[in-house]
């Protein structure tokens, strides 16, 4: 069996499609171990991996979450992180890394040990007609431009990297899209844009959903149908008069609306009717199987989620990836779209009514269902995995050799 090293960003996007992956190759008799910030170490033990805990504690976000501070933070914490993470990778021993595809410190660390890797797409897989946020641009030198200090931070990271360490392969500006031999890519080929410019690097194994703890505090015997789900993810802050909207919008049309308000308090939406229920967090993938309709920022994952459960979607994007990956719901006619600014008094209802009365848009959900069924999930990326490692000729029986060991 092999030894496999998970490392990621602390993000509830970029961590949560890995676990399944993670509880099956460890079902299968592999080691597993995982590089996280603590606010994920409860979830990682539980699929069975051995947590390997950044220093410092969670690490937090850019602010503001745009690609300029994105690329200059993951420089800046690569450069911070590597040495420890390299010192336990160097005891782990491990036959593969697999890393987040804006997890650097993972590709150079893969690089310094001599160790195959592989690149986990949590988001669509990118290239020229899928442009990845981080991408050289117009657009990013004219952010740039107007963010000195933040590229004078990146180019000191980007020096003390490749001062220190195995960074030639690093992209030189397109940190949020790092490939390696093997890319796992979380969604499937039907709902990959321009999928066919992609080559067998790219293995689309669909959504990566697997058994989540039961919460017992969820009331979802008492639903009634139809069940109506709205949540902006847990990333950005959502305003409360907004998500608001989304609840008085959606009673009339519903026997139960759910909200799920993520780090909003969901006191701050003030009294709402009676069919309304709003938490924090809830079970996603178990409201998805009761919902006729998912209003969602469309982050990634949830949208995965919502096409493997065949649920239409009115899709708000609110930054990110999110416009794109509603521009796909939109022409794949699973869903449609409307801009945060343009939610005005009576547009989410309508917009809501015509999902939950056209049959095309269940339609086209359903036919997406079977695609995202089909591509194989979390066991299809554990087969992927294995049968790299094989090829690699990874399995070793001593440690990996690397300049800086052979030095010492």
């Amino acid at each position: 069996m092999s030894t496999i090293a998970f490392l990621n960003i602390g993000m509830h996007g970029r961590v949560n499609p890995t676990l399944p992956v993670v509880a099956e190759l460890v079902r299968r008799g592999h080691t597993v171990t995982y590089h996280t910030s603590p606010a994920f170490r409860a979830e990682i033990e539980a699929a069975g991996a051995t947590v390997c805990l950044y220093p410092g504690g969670d690490q937090p976000l850019p602010d503001p979450p745009t690609p300029v501070t994105l690329v200059e933070g993951l420089a800046r914490t690569a450069v911070g992180l590597l040495p420890p993470v390299l010192a336990d990778l160097r005891r782990v021993r491990p036959d593969l890394i697999v890393h987040d595809n804006a997890c650097l410190w993972g590709a150079v660390a893969a690089s310094e040990l001599g160790v195959p890797a592989a690149s986990s797409f949590t988001t669509f897989a990118f290239n020229r007609h899928v442009p990845s946020p981080t991408r050289g641009s117009w657009e990013l030198l004219a952010a740039a431009a107007a963010r000195p200090r933040s590229v004078q931070s990146y180019l000191r990271s980007r020096w003390e990297l490749h001062r220190r360490f195995d960074a030639r392969r690093l992209p030189l500006l397109d940190l949020g899209n790092i490939r390696q031999p093997l890319n796992l890519v979380y969604t499937s080929r039907e709902f990959q844009p321009a999928v066919e410019d992609f080559d067998q690097s790219y293995r689309f194994v669909g959504p990566s959903i697997g058994a989540r703890p039961l919460d017992p505090s969820f009331p979802a015997d008492r639903l009634q149908d139809p069940v109506l789900y709205a949540s902006l993810g847990t990333v950005f802050n959502a305003d409360p008069q907004l998500l608001r909207s989304f609840a008085t919008e959606l009673a009339p049309l519903g026997g139960t609306v759910i909200v799920s308000t993520g780090q909003t308090d969901p006191d701050a939406l003030g009294p709402l009717p009676a069919n309304v229920l709003t938490r924090r967090f809830v079970p996603q993938p178990e409201v998805l199987a009761r919902a006729a309709l998912f209003v969602t920022h469309g982050g990634m994952n949830s949208v995965n989620e919502a096409l493997h459960a065949g649920v239409p979607m009115l899709v708000v994007p609110q930054g990110a990836d999110q416009p794109m990956v509603a521009r796909r719901v939109v022409e794949l006619g699973a869903g449609l779209s409307i801009r945060t600014q343009d939610v005005a008094r009576g547009s989410v209802r309508a917009l809501a009514r015509r999902l939950l009365h056209d049959p095309g848009f269940r339609a086209a959900a359903a036919t997406l269902k079977i695609a995202q069924h089909e591509a194989g999930g979390y066991q299809r990326a554990a087969d992927e995995l294995e049968r790299y490692v094989q090829a690699a000729g990874s399995v070793r029986q001593s440690a990996p050799v690397d300049r800086h060991s052979e030095a010492e």
